[in-house]
């Protein structure tokens, strides 16, 4: 076999970003991403305990297919808070196009479907944490702009930066990424960081 083949977990995983994708997350069933692995249903659940393990494994490995913990090296190994801020940014910004089919699908669908909104939450709630990680480095060096508590501060950066805004911004605006990047650290400047 050759080194090249992905192994059947992989092709699992790869399946169910490419129906998850293609079907904006409606009506993907363990059978039909088995039929689109070339597996048995029953060799997808060796390897996935249920649905939600499934999807929130997918997510997983989109992110480290494109590297994202590499990207992040950027965000941590900033010299200031306000370095920071912009390297999440950058990151985020650059990153968003690349899981666009998956996060939209997920985000499309999860209201009803309970393995998506597991798989989104476990996402966001990576992305929230990212944000209350900048605004407390902001805050401990002075940086945090007046009248802001930390648990504000991080709502409104979480949420400027969702990807529901990224996608009217891009997508139903179009918004080159640049710009997208550029007013998103204007605006988040001018709001959570202290004048000089």
């Amino acid at each position: 076999m050759s080194s090249h083949t992905p192994d059947t977990r992989t092709k699992i995983l790869q399946a169910t970003r490419q129906l998850m994708e293609e079907r904006r997350g409606l009506g993907v069933r363990m059978s039909d991403i088995a039929k689109a692995a070339g597996v048995s249903r029953q060799a997808v659940y060796l390897h996935f305990d249920s649905r939600i393990d499934l999807l929130s494994a997918t997510t997983r490995y989109v992110d480290e297919i494109n590297g994202l913990d590499d990207r992040l090296k950027a965000v941590n190994n900033a010299k200031s808070a306000v370095e920071m801020l912009n390297s999440y940014i950058d990151v985020w910004g650059n990153y968003l196009p690349e899981i666009h089919g998956l996060a939209g699908a997920l985000f499309s669908v999860r209201e009803t479907d309970d393995a998506a909104e597991m798989a989104w939450d476990e996402c966001m709630s990576c992305h929230r944490a990212g944000c209350a990680d900048i605004i407390s480095a902001l805050k401990s060096e002075g940086k945090l702009a007046d009248g802001w508590t930390d648990s504000a501060a991080a709502d409104l950066l979480s949420t400027i930066l969702s990807f529901q805004t990224w996608e009217q911004l891009t997508s139903e605006c179009g918004w080159p990424t640049s710009r997208y990047i550029e007013a998103m650290k204007t605006t988040l400047h001018r709001s959570l960081v202290k004048p000089a």
